[in-house]
Order: C-alpha cells, then sequence, then structure tokens
C-alpha cells in the first residue's frame, strides 16, 4: 500500500500523475523552482498554498513498493523530533509516476535560502576567513543538535554543509536526516557521485561502502569542520580533493594541520588537537560526539549558546548547596557562577531569588546582571523547569526596571544580541509549552520596547518563530494575543530586514479577528498589527474586502477602546489610499449598514478626541479622493461633519488641513442638475428609484 504521513496523521493511499507527485497532495503545493539534484533525488521549492508557507519538498526515487515503505517506515520517528537545531520533516508521502512507472518517497521540510555552503563558498570567493565568535556559535548548534540525535540512536548519515540552513545568520539547523535503505541505494549513489565528484566527499572511509554508524557523523563533522577554517586559502577543488585524500593512509591532515597553524587560525591549537581524533580512518578509533564538545569547548570563555555542557557536572550535596544560598545577591550570584553547569545548583539558586523581595534583589538590575544569569541558563536550555522558573524572574526585574524609570531604555550595545538567540532558541527548544512561550513573548515585548533591538529580532528569526506560534496555537487566546502583541512592538517605526515573512501574517489576524470578534483585547491587537502591515504593503488585494470588514466590525463592536479605534481608522485610510475597491466597500458596501454612518457615529462619541478625529478625518480625505464616492460622501452628511470639525478644532492644524481637503473635494464634485423629463412621460418617484450605491 502507498502511504502518507504527517506529524500523527495515520496512513492513507496517495498515487496519481506528475513528477513524482500526485493530486492528493500537490494540489496544496506551488512549485516555484527546481533547485541542483542532491545526492539521492530532486529538490523542489514549493509554497504550501492555504498557508503561503515556502518549503522544500525532496522527491527520491525508489526500486520498488518494498523499497518505498521501509524508507518511509525508518524516517517516520524523525517527524517528532524535537530540538531547536534540527529541520523537523513535515511531511512524508509515496507517490507513484505513471509516466515513467516509477514510485517516489516525497519529504517536505523547512526552506531556507542560505546554507552553510553557501557561507563557506562566499568566504572563499573572497579569501577571507570566517569569523571566529559565529563559527563557535554555529558549530555549537550543530554540535548540540548532533549529541541530541545521537542519544536518541539516530544516525544522520549525509552530514554536510550544504545540509545545514543558516536562519538569520545566528542559527543554524541539521535537515535532511536520511535513512539506511535510501543512503544504501548503490547504483543511485554511483551515479550522483559521477554527476557530481563532491557529493561523496564529505563521507567517511566506512560509509562509502555502505555501512553507517555514528562514527560516520563525526567524520562529516570533522570535514565541516576542517572546510571552515580553510576555505581563506583553499579552493572549491584543493578542498574537495583534501577531503578524499583523507580516505587513504598518509600526512595529508598533518600537513594541513602544520599550515592552519602557520596561518595563525583562529582556535588553531584546538582544532588541530581535534581533528586528528575525528579523521581517523577506523571508525572505532574516532571520539563521541560528547568528546568533540568537550574538547571544542573546553574553555568556558568559548561557549556557545547552543551548547548543552552537562558533561561534567559538579557533584555538590544538596544540604551544602542551601547553605551556600542563604547569603545575599551577590552570593548566590557567585554560587550560580562556581557551579554554572549544574542544574539542581541553578534551580535551588533561582528558586531562591524569587522568594526575595525587590530591595534584596536590588532592582533594578543592571544590564551586565541579566547577561551574566542569561548565559549561566543558555547552558541548561533543555531543562522546562530551570527555564521557566529564569524566565519569571526575568519578567519580574524587567518588568520593575521600566516601572521605575519610565525612560529605562538601555543603550544599543548593552542589549547582546546573545540574550535574544538564547531566549528563542529556548522557545524553539520546548515547542509544547504554552507557559514559556507566552513569558518569553512578555520579555521579547519589553525588550523591543526598548526601541534600538528591532533589527537584531528579525536577523535572530523572531518574527518566523511568531509565526509558528500563530498557526501551531491558533486556538489558544493567550498564545495569540501575546504574540500580536510583540508584533505590534517589533514591528513599529522599525526598519524592515526582509518583508517576506511579514507576508504570511495576515490571514493569521483575519482568522483570530474572525473566531474573536467581541474580545476587545484581541481586536485591540489585530486592528494594531493589521495597520502596520498595511503601511509595510504587506495585505494582498485579494484580503482587503476581509481586513476592512474586520476592522469596520472592530470598530463597530469595541467603540470604547480608543487605541483600538485609532489604529482600525489608520489601517482603513492606508487600504482605502490604495484602492477605490476599498473606499466602495467602506462607503457603500459595509454588510451592517453603510461604513459612514458608523464613522458619524464614532466622531459623535470621539468629539472631544483630537487624535480620534484626525484619523478619522484622514480616512475621509482619502475616501474623497474618489469621484465616485464624493455623492456618498455628500448624501452620507459628510459635509456637515467636515465643516463642525473645521469650526471646533482650530487650534489643530493638520485636522483642519485634512478637514478642509474634504470640503475642497466635496465642492470641486458638484452634484448635477437632473433633467426634467420629456413631454408625455411620468417622472418615476424617488422612492422606487434603484439607489446609486446598488447600481453601483
Amino acid at each position: 500500500m502507498l502511504t502518507r504521513a504527517r506529524g500523527a496523521d495515520g496512513p492513507r493511499r496517495a498515487d496519481g500523475e506528475g513528477a513524482g507527485v500526485g493530486p492528493e497532495t500537490m494540489d496544496k503545493y506551488q512549485i516555484l523552482n527546481q533547485l541542483s539534484p542532491g545526492a539521492l533525488g530532486v529538490n523542489l521549492v514549493v509554497e504550501e498554498i492555504e498557508t503561503e508557507e515556502k518549503l522544500l519538498i525532496k522527491q527520491v526515487e525508489c526500486i520498488d513498493e518494498h523499497h518505498a515503505n521501509e524508507a518511509l517506515e525508518e524516517l517516520m520517528p524523525l517527524l517528532k523530533l524535537q530540538h531547536a537545531h534540527i529541520s523537523m520533516y513535515q511531511e512524508l508521502f509515496i507517490m507513484w509516476n505513471r509516466k515513467i512507472s516509477s514510485l517516489f518517497l516525497c519529504m517536505v521540510m523547512e526552506y531556507s535560502k542560505e546554507t552553510l555552503l553557501d557561507v563557506i563558498e562566499n568566504k572563499r570567493k573572497k579569501k577571507a576567513a570566517v569569523d571566529a565568535r559565529w563559527m563557535q556559535d554555529i558549530l555549537g548548534q550543530a554540535m548540540d543538535a548532533l549529541d541530541y540525535l545521537h542519544q536518541l540512536g539516530i544516525i544522520h548519515r549525509n552530514l554536510k554543509p550544504s545540509n545545514i540552513i543558516v536562519i538569520g545568520n545566528t542559527q543554524c539547523k541539521l535537515e535532511d536526516l536520511s535513512s539506511h535503505t535510501l543512503m544504501t541505494h548503490e547504483a543511485k549513489w554511483n551515479i550522483r557521485a559521477e554527476e557530481d565528484p563532491c557529493q561523496k566527499s564529505w563521507m567517511a572511509p566506512e560509509a562509502l561502502n555502505f555501512s553507517f554508524s555514528q562514527k560516520s557523523d563525526i567524520w562529516s563533522l570533522g570535514c565541516i569542520i576542517l572546510d571552515l577554517i580553510c576555505c581563506s586559502f583553499l579552493d572549491t577543488t584543493e578542498a574537495m580533493n583534501l577531503r578524499k585524500s583523507l580516505h587513504q593512509p598518509g600526512d595529508n591532515l598533518n600537513d594541513i594541520l602544520k599550515d592552519i597553524l602557520d596561518r595563525k587560525v583562529p582556535s588553531a591549537e584546538t582544532f588541530c588537537s581535534l581533528l586528528p581524533l575525528m579523521l581517523q580512518i577506523s571508525p572505532s578509533n574516532r571520539i563521541s560526539i560528547r568528546q568533540v564538545i568537550h574538547i571544542t569547548f573546553a574553555d568556558s570563555s568559548s561557549r556557545p549558546s547552543g551548547v548543552m555542557l552537562t558533561l561534567h557536572q559538579q557533584v555538590v550535596p544538596m544540604a551544602a548547596t542551601d547553605t551556600l544560598l542563604q547569603g545575599n545577591l551577590g552570593s548566590i550570584l557567585e554560587v550560580m557562577q562556581n557551579f554554572s553547569s549544574n542544574p539542581e545548583v541553578q534551580f535551588r539558586a533561582m528558586k531562591k531569588l524569587m522568594t526575595m523581595s525587590d530591595d534584596e534583589l536590588g532592582l533594578p538590575w543592571p544590564m551586565e546582571m541579566v547577561m551574566s544569569v542569561t548565559a549561566i541558563m543558555k547552558q541548561h536550555q533543555r531543562i522546562l523547569e530551570l527555564q521557566l522558573c529564569t524566565w519569571s524572574l526575568l519578567l519580574h526585574v524587567m518588568g520593575q526596571a521600566l516601572m521605575q524609570d519610565d525612560e529605562a531604555q538601555a543603550p544599543k550595545t548593552q542589549w547582546d544580541n546573545s540574550i535574544i538567540v538564547y531566549l528563542l532558541n529556548t522557545m524553539r527548544s520546548h515547542p509544547d509549552s504554552v507557559q514559556l512561550i507566552t513569558t518569553g513573548h512578555s520579555i521579547l515585548t519589553i525588550i523591543s520596547s526598548q526601541g534600538t533591538v528591532s533589527e537584531e529580532m528579525q536577523k535572530a528569526g523572531l518574527i518566523e518563530l511568531l509565526l509558528e506560534h500563530l498557526n501551531r496555537y491558533a486556538k489558544d487566546r493567550d498564545v495569540c494575543l501575546r504574540a500580536l502583541g510583540l508584533l505590534w512592538s517589533l514591528l513599529v517605526d522599525a526598519v524592515i530586514v526582509d518583508k517576506g515573512p511579514l507576508d504570511q501574517i495576515p490571514p493569521l489576524v483575519i482568522q483570530q479577528l474572525a473566531t474573536h470578534p467581541e474580545d476587545g483585547e484581541m481586536a485591540e491587537a489585530g486592528c494594531a498589527v493589521l495597520w502596520l502591515l498595511s503601511l509595510l504593503g504587506c495585505i494582498k488585494e485579494s484580503q482587503f474586502e476581509a481586513v476592512v470588514t474586520l476592522l469596520l466590525q472592530s470598530i463597530r463592536l469595541c467603540q470604547d477602546r480608543v487605541l483600538l479605534v485609532n489604529n482600525a481608522f489608520r489601517g482603513l485610510a492606508s487600504l482605502t489610499k490604495m484602492s477605490e475597491l476599498v473606499a466602495f466597500q467602506v462607503a457603500v458596501l459595509e454588510v451592517e449598514g453603510s461604513g459612514l454612518w458608523l464613522l458619524r457615529d464614532i466622531y459623535q462619541l470621539y468629539k472631544d478626541d483630537p487624535e480620534v478625529v484626525e484619523n478619522l478625518c484622514m480616512l475621509l480625505v482619502h475616501l474623497a479622493s474618489y469621484k465616485e464616492i464624493v455623492s456618498e460622501l455628500e448624501s452620507g452628511g459628510i459635509r456637515a461633519l467636515a465643516q463642525e470639525m473645521v469650526e471646533r478644532f482650530t487650534s489643530s492644524l493638520e485636522l483642519v488641513a485634512y478637514a478642509t481637503t474634504v470640503l475642497q473635494r466635496l465642492d470641486e464634485v458638484k452634484p448635477q442638475v437632473k433633467p426634467s423629463p420629456p413631454s408625455g412621460e411620468t417622472e418615476v418617484p424617488r422612492d422606487l428609484q434603484v439607489a446609486p450605491s446598488s447600481q453601483k
């Protein structure tokens, strides 16, 4: 039987025509382009039509149905992996291609424009070295991910730079985990190796004979490290030939290591000690991933954010720990520093801090103290209870700082990007913890309100993470409300690094507002985000009608929320400026009565609030810019409204200018004098005529 799997979904039949893809599965995808073929199959960049999310589908041709199902069953457990630095398979399915009478195993995974190979090749072209700190962080994340796999007894089998995606220049993820069934397809491997001799150069000697183990991954990781530190002085061909030469006994590795030392490559001594232990021809002589991590990051000053350093925890009697933690804030922090790799000590320290008063905590904390605590907690990223306790304390500390000083804005240089990366990585490591996610949203909202870190947050992948949360927790009001609040704080007055992810947000906001029509808080947050997205041009024309309906609905149902009303008017004004159809919808087609009636009602409610009136008048200016709408404004009583605004707000020059513009446009389009009916004809009574709005 041909099967399909997605998360916890059960198998079902899926077959059809096409290049390895049939209608039951591919109808929901639009193919954007085809990448260069990988070692085992074809890679398609697609867009999921419903979510507009870009994904990668890898199609691997199988020998027969048994071979396909065997590979599928072997890959199924990978759907359940959860790690911040592993790109999980989103869907697996088998398809029959009738045109060539062949089966294809299709693997749907995350798509990223950049891989570690792109970074290396870019540096190679410039003959420039990879930044030492960046390399430590990326290697730390990759090693932590590989350690996670090996602890579960999983082998990657296809580890190479092109299978490590880079996200936001600060994060990496291992992807394209393979199976024994696929990687032992000898005929396919031979064909690919002839087409691209570089494909096999990352593989361990024994893997060339289709023997894979965790030690095979260690060899591949060693080759990746070697390429990272040599890309400034070895070209692509030289690097490939070097990797191939390591499969045979000789001095090639010693020669290149000597060259690395002579060139004084950063961390040269560490890598020259490490690589000979990883690139042993015999798998049994290679070290484990835990040993790789220990050697690479033995110096605490070079520990990256992604590495779990619980390898050699100090054993501390709990009675002694409790005694040590009885002191003041300074002594507790000292204990935390001295036993930084011991999670039990850290947990007890956090519990103690949570019981202390604000005076005992010495609030507000200087930024250096916040950074010191988060630096320790990075080591225990996978321990959820410890992170929850830490984040509760951080939220209290940061919240108190803002309450005590409205001007508490830390200079940009004080907000170390590693704090943001730590928060995002921890949320990625615990995607099922609603409490952690909502607390993280609150902390990041406080950080983003400082007004200097929005660009760093975007580069770290915060928008993409918020998209994941809005999709995954679409029915969880608290998560969605806080996510929208964070989006607002992140985007307002910010320089947008990449607008691509923002295009996926409007459908999610529309869904939330439609689901919670009378929820004032949700409507307020949604209207604010929709306004910003309209300014950024991220709302598509096909979404205008739904957005306008929801903005007007939110105003109608939540008239007492002045912030909501202001942002809804701003959003309507922005969309009206772009589209006459929007203007027509507001003035004529609103389902629950003319939008102009609603505008008049809101004016009466807020006629003493210059900000609301100004935003309303800005909307009227854009409505009046369309000649076909002017008659609706005239008949809807907008002339009297604009005249009253001019008379009431004489001191508000911008508001008066808006209102005057509306009056001028009403005057420019004079109502035409209706001709008398020809002699002998009877004029149709006005109440039986078709209204101008319905003719439109």
